[in-house]
């Protein structure tokens, strides 16, 4: 019961991302072939609103629920393997039509063919957990 609130976000999501097509195998196409502007428009809103809710969160010293202070590590530098990662997340996201995110939302939407591919990232974390030692950090 506790994390119910958690599952009504989640659906209430997925209903915003259905609702606004951002879960289109179309609308993906059309983005990777610089064809339309609206996927680019619903991601370039979330960076920024994404932007201003954390300067909020650190100019105003917000508490989460459990009065904890909010802590925002930096990330370490590294250009080069930020550039392989967007480029493996970017062909992924192409050959799939969709980015992880709305995997579980297209499953609920009776897309069966997405197993395919959820199976498949599946099978990439797992893999990348075998070989995670083994790469450059």
């Amino acid at each position: 019961m506790k994390l119910i609130k958690f599952l009504l976000a989640g659906i209430f999501f997925g209903i915003v991302l259905s609702k606004s097509e951002a879960i289109s195998w179309y609308r993906i196409f059309e983005m990777f072939k610089f064809q339309s502007f609206h996927m680019y428009g619903i991601i370039g809103s979330a960076v920024v609103l994404g932007i201003i809710l954390v300067q909020i969160i650190k100019r105003t010293n917000l508490k989460t629920i459990d009065g904890n202070e909010i802590e925002f590590t930096p990330k370490k530098s590294g250009k080069f393997r930020n550039i392989i990662g967007g480029i493996i997340f970017g062909l992924g996201w192409a050959l799939a039509g969709a980015c992880p995110g709305p995997f579980y939302i297209l499953l609920g939407q009776g897309v069966g063919a997405i197993l395919i591919v959820l199976f498949g990232a599946m099978l990439g974390t797992i893999l990348y957990h075998a070989v995670k030692s083994k790469l450059p950090h």
